[in-house]
């Protein structure tokens, strides 16, 4: 049976300001490091350790895994980044207060655009930055619904973090909000409606111990 924890990297300086961040690579707010550090306690004291961690390009994921691994003594442990981890592109909301967001649009519409399965939000036009210049445009999203997410993300767990588990290695996946829920909604089979109502908080540890044919025996947060 192998290990799979799931870490939401902890709040972000526009998680604070209510923003829609997306690509943005904002960093980790004070609070985000301290609830990092938290989680890494609470994996050192549940006597987990890890073979190979996984996180994505964007500052506030990758700090927080160094933090996950630092504060459970495991610092050693080789770390993979991908853009396939990255949090969803908001397309034109990225960067908007999202408060102001719903009172333009409407809480319904907002909710939709946010918790959706299927529904792009509004597309953006503006150029990503530098890190991504090596990948092929078409996969440089405009603007990202869950499904989308999912399909950027489900090569990466099949090439990447799949066949690790299926070694009995120990993982560590250390990325965002919308990329964690779209690989949570694969692993555990959740519908598209019900995917709506998955909300994985940020800093707190999600255990998975999976079958030996990766299906779901035991889920629990640390």
């Amino acid at each position: 049976m192998s290990k799979l924890v799931f870490t939401r990297h902890g709040m972000s300086e526009w998680n604070k300001l209510n923003q829609f961040t997306g690509w943005v690579d904002v960093d980790l707010a004070p609070e985000g490091v301290e609830e990092a550090i938290e989680g890494g306690r609470k994996i050192k004291e549940a006597g987990i350790e890890f073979d190979v961690a996984f996180t994505s390009v964007l500052t506030r994921a990758i700090k927080t895994c160094n933090l996950i691994l630092e504060h459970s003594d495991q610092l050693w442990v080789p770390q993979i980044k991908s853009w396939r981890l990255n949090e969803r592109h908001y397309g034109a909301l990225q960067g908007l207060n999202k408060q102001d967001t719903r009172e333009k649009y409407g809480d319904e519409q907002v909710h939709i655009w946010r918790r959706s399965y299927d529904v792009l939000p509004p597309l953006s036009e503006e150029t990503p930055d530098r890190r991504y210049a090596l990948l092929d445009p078409r996969d440089v999203p405009k603007g990202e619904n869950l499904k989308v997410t999912l399909e950027r993300a489900l090569p990466f767990w099949q090439d990447q973090i799949a066949p690790a588990l299926l070694e009995n290695k120990t993982v560590l996946v250390a990325a965002h909000g919308n990329s964690l829920r779209a690989l949570a909604k694969h692993i555990e089979g959740i519908s598209d409606a019900d995917i709506m109502d998955l909300e994985i908080p940020t800093g707190q540890p999600l255990v998975y111990e999976l079958n030996d044919d990766l299906t779901v025996a035991k889920k629990y947060y640390l």
